[in-house]
């Protein structure tokens, strides 16, 4: 456990990511960002993976290429991620979309799902214009309980973020997490 330098972190053997699922605007990627700094492991955001891999932003990708093409896109940089270690990785909000996703994070490590209310979500989201799978409240609605469940089947970890603040869901998941022996 640590390095030379004596940060300490957990090292498994194989691949041992911790990956975040939730809603849209639930808090994946400030949660993995800031337990990476805190726990000194790195974190990846797919949505960004898949930006960098086609060159266009998730609107552009959508409006151009079409949702099939950005999920395509997801499956092949999250496969990518088995030849890393440790990664906290924030995946974006319809990643247990397509059942093979679930399986590639099940093999590579932990999956986590911040359960929280649409109307939390909602709150939370700054730019709806950057999330095109959102569309208006009654599609969000939909698409809330379309993959609420999804979230809940793929989930080997589940984090209740009602009602509490981002400190609060940090703090939490990191101890839960360190309790594991997952950080």
């Amino acid at each position: 456990m640590g390095d030379a330098q004596g940060c300490c972190y957990v090292t498994h053997e194989g691949c041992d990511h911790i990956f975040f699922v939730g809603f849209l605007g639930a808090g994946k990627t400030t949660l993995a960002r800031n337990l990476g700094r805190l726990f000194q492991r790195p974190y990846v955001d797919t949505d960004q993976l898949v930006e960098r891999e086609l060159g266009m932003s998730v609107t552009e990708i959508f409006s151009s290429l079409g949702e099939d093409a950005f999920r395509d896109a997801e499956t092949m940089v999250l496969g990518r991620l088995k030849g890393k270690k440790s990664l906290l990785v924030s995946c974006g909000g319809g990643i247990v979309e397509r059942p093979v996703n679930c399986e590639l994070m099940h093999k590579m490590g932990t999956v986590v799902f911040l359960d929280g209310d649409l109307s939390d979500s909602l709150r939370q989201i700054r730019r709806p214009d950057r999330r095109p799978d959102l569309g208006d409240k009654k599609h969000a609605s939909e698409l809330y309980r379309h993959r609420r469940p999804l979230y809940q089947k793929a989930a080997d970890i589940t984090i209740d973020i009602r009602n509490k603040t981002f400190e609060q869901v940090a703090c939490e998941s990191g101890e839960l997490l360190w309790e594991k022996g997952l950080l």
